[in-house]
């Protein structure tokens, strides 16, 4: 017999924890079977330093006051494989290597957890397909992930970080980082040849100037809503062996 909470059982469907974590600010809310936020999401900030036990705690604080969920998704900042992280360039420690984050989230919470890349969660709650699409998301650092036909096919660590983060925005100004940034859309289209590219994060609020038709600027909420297709069978063989393209 499968127990359902009373929010599953309302909804029609289980409800997913979503935990966005990123290099300076983190996010969580609940999200419905069907990727809708329920209520607003929770925003706390990203502790310096960040080895797990500090993040863990962080995220532990920021969701005490969420209750009623069945599973938990995290996007994670960094190149993660099957449950565990294998770099975190963003929250500045070596201590993330080979750290199983899923074993760590399950074990504090007693729910199934799934964890994946934060640009490829961002990217599965706002591509439509069919065809090729690619996602950046521009926050403390940059993040790209490509999917065919809404599925998920690959993260790329393009090395964008110091170009077009957020410390190059404060340092150069708004106006010569979005040049840069359109720079950086015309190398990324060409690399992947996708049809549609879509750009979201912190920073995407930030995006100013004539961009590409095929272009979108999407919420930053993606980070949230896309955990809840993490747990689709399609996807089952993705998370157990994650993909990724280093440049």
């Amino acid at each position: 017999m499968t127990c359902t909470s009373a929010d599953e059982q309302e909804s029609g469907g289980p409800i997913t924890l979503s935990i966005d974590i990123g290099g300076t600010k983190m996010k969580a809310g609940k999200v419905d079977s069907g990727g809708t936020l329920i209520g607003a999401p929770v925003i706390a900030s990203t502790p310096r330093p960040a080895p797990p036990e500090a993040v863990l705690r962080a995220v532990g604080e920021m969701v005490a006051g969420i209750a009623g969920f069945d599973r938990i998704s995290i996007a994670f900042p960094g190149i993660v494989r099957g449950t565990k992280v294998i770099t975190a360039p963003n929250l500045g420690t070596a201590q993330w290597n080979n750290f199983d984050m899923v074993a760590a989230v399950s074990s504090a919470y007693g729910k199934p957890v799934r964890i994946l890349n934060d640009a490829a969660v961002q990217g599965l709650g706002v591509v439509r397909g069919p065809g090729l699409d690619t996602v950046i998301t521009l926050g403390t650092g940059v993040g790209c992930a490509v999917y065919r036909n809404r599925r998920w096919l690959l993260h790329l660590e393009l090395g964008f970080d110091a170009e077009i983060g957020n410390e190059a925005l404060r340092s150069i100004g708004a106006e010569a980082w979005n040049e840069r940034l359109r720079e950086k859309i015309r190398y990324v289209a060409r690399l992947t040849a996708c049809d549609r590219l879509y750009i979201g994060g912190g920073n995407a609020r930030k995006v100013a100037g004539e961009l590409p038709e095929t272009l979108e600027l999407v919420s930053n909420d993606a980070g949230l809503t896309g955990g809840v297709r993490l747990w689709e069978a399609e996807l089952d063989d993705l998370l157990g062996s994650v993909p990724v393209l280093e440049r």
